[in-house]
């Protein structure tokens, strides 16, 4: 096995998601993810504690980026400029694996309970990091749940709208996810 071979991070989460997709989460043993990643069980244990991990990869590097777009807002920035800062320093690190990994992605959880779980406590992850970036510059807590709620709502709905688009015309993630916290605020201004 290529244990030596870069990418070995990237490779194990796009194995586990195919197998998920392909056979079950509760089928999937990490001895097969790694098998299909080419790479060794030890390799495995080095990047993940358990298959359950493999979902949220990449979770605190994505909370921590969100978290700094929105300390390095202007600082006469609302809450929701804010977060749009934040979702745009996200946003441009996301390159092909992570649209082609969403369609993937997305059947898999929608197969497992377990995922969904994982992937729920994901957002409750992110939401939290722009909360409390946000509480930082001044923003008063209700309003800062709020706008880190509608941040993560944001976020989904970009990511999967980006991830199904026409490969060769969808371009960078950041209009997608920028355009829905547009479309957001547009929705909650109505709501009276």
């Amino acid at each position: 096995m290529a244990r030596w071979e870069p990418g070995a991070r990237e490779r194990l989460v796009l194995a586990a998601v195919d197998l998920f997709t392909e056979q079950g989460y509760d089928a999937t043993t990490v001895a097969q993810i790694a098998e299909q990643a080419g790479v060794t069980r030890s390799t495995f244990f080095r990047y993940f504690p358990d298959k359950r991990d493999l979902l949220v990869a990449g979770q605190e590097a994505l909370s921590r980026l969100l978290a700094e777009g929105i300390t390095e807002a202007p600082p006469g920035a609302t809450p929701l400029e804010a977060v749009a800062a934040g979702l745009e320093r996200a946003a441009s690190t996301m390159g092909p694996m992570n649209r082609e990994l969403g369609p993937r992605l997305k059947a898999a959880v929608a197969a497992s309970a377990e995922l969904q779980e994982r992937d729920a406590l994901k957002s409750v992850g992110l939401a939290a990091a722009m909360t409390s970036a946000l509480v930082a510059r001044g923003v008063p807590d209700p309003i800062a749940h709020l706008a880190a709620e509608l941040g993560v709502l944001a976020f989904k709905r970009a990511y999967a709208e980006w991830s199904d688009a026409d490969r060769d015309t969808a371009g960078e993630f950041a209009p997608y996810v920028l355009a829905a916290l547009d479309e957001l605020r547009a929705a909650s201004a109505s709501l009276g």
